[in-house]
C-alpha cells in the first residue's frame, strides 16, 4: 500500500502540472470563464482542489492549519503564482508518502472541521485526497475541452510503454523513472 500511494503521489504531481500548463495557456478571462461543473470556473477549481490539498496534506504531516485553509477559496488570481503554489504541496505530498511506515498507516491524522475534530486513519485520508484530485481534476479537464486549449492526456503514468511519452515533463519536474518506481520498474 505504501508504494501506491507513493506512485499516486507523483501521479498527482505530474499529472498537475501536465493539467496546470495547459490552463497557463488560457486568457484571465477563459480562465475566470462560468462554466458548467461543481465549482463555476477552471479558476475557482484549480484553487479549489490548492486549497483542500493544504488542508489535508497539512494535517497528515500532523500540522495546525485546520480551518484556516479555507478562509481564503481563491488565494491564487493568476496561474503563474498557482502552478508553483500546487507543485509545493505535491512535493510534500511525495515527501509525506516516502516518509509511510506499515505502523504509520493506521495512525490518526486530526480533522479540524467547522464543528468537531475528527479522527480517521493516515491510509484512509490519502485515499480520499487521491479521489478527491482526481474528480476535480476531471472536472478541470472537461471545463478545458470547452476552450481552444486541447485537454492533456492525463492517464499515461503507470504503463511501462507509455514512459516516452512522459519522459520530458518527468524532466522538467526533475524526477525520473527510476526514483517514482524504484525496484518495481
Amino acid at each position: 500500500m505504501i508504494q501506491h500511494f507513493r506512485h499516486q503521489a507523483y501521479c498527482n504531481l505530474w499529472s498537475n502540472h501536465r493539467l496546470l500548463k495547459a490552463c497557463a495557456r488560457l486568457s484571465v478571462a477563459e480562465l475566470q470563464a462560468r462554466r458548467s461543473s461543481f465549482f463555476p470556473s477552471i479558476h475557482a477549481t484549480l484553487n479549489h482542489i490548492l486549497v483542500v490539498d493544504a488542508y489535508y496534506i497539512d494535517a497528515l504531516e500532523g500540522g495546525t492549519l485546520g480551518q484556516r485553509a479555507f478562509e481564503d477559496e481563491t488565494p491564487h488570481a493568476r496561474i503563474d503564482t498557482l502552478l508553483p503554489a500546487q507543485e509545493m504541496l505535491d512535493r510534500r505530498l511525495i515527501a509525506v508518502c516516502d516518509e509511510l511506515k506499515p505502523s504509520t498507516l493506521a495512525d490518526n491524522v486530526t480533522l479540524e472541521r467547522a464543528d468537531r475534530r475528527q479522527l480517521e486513519p493516515a491510509h484512509r485520508v490519502l485515499a480520499h485526497l487521491f479521489v478527491h484530485q482526481t474528480h476535480h481534476r476531471g472536472q478541470v479537464h472537461a471545463m478545458l475541452s470547452e476552450t481552444d486549449v486541447a485537454p492533456p492526456q492525463l492517464d499515461e503514468f503507470f504503463l511501462l510503454d507509455e514512459a516516452p511519452l512522459r519522459q520530458a515533463e518527468f524532466e522538467a519536474l526533475g524526477i525520473s523513472e527510476a526514483q517514482v518506481w524504484g525496484a518495481l520498474r
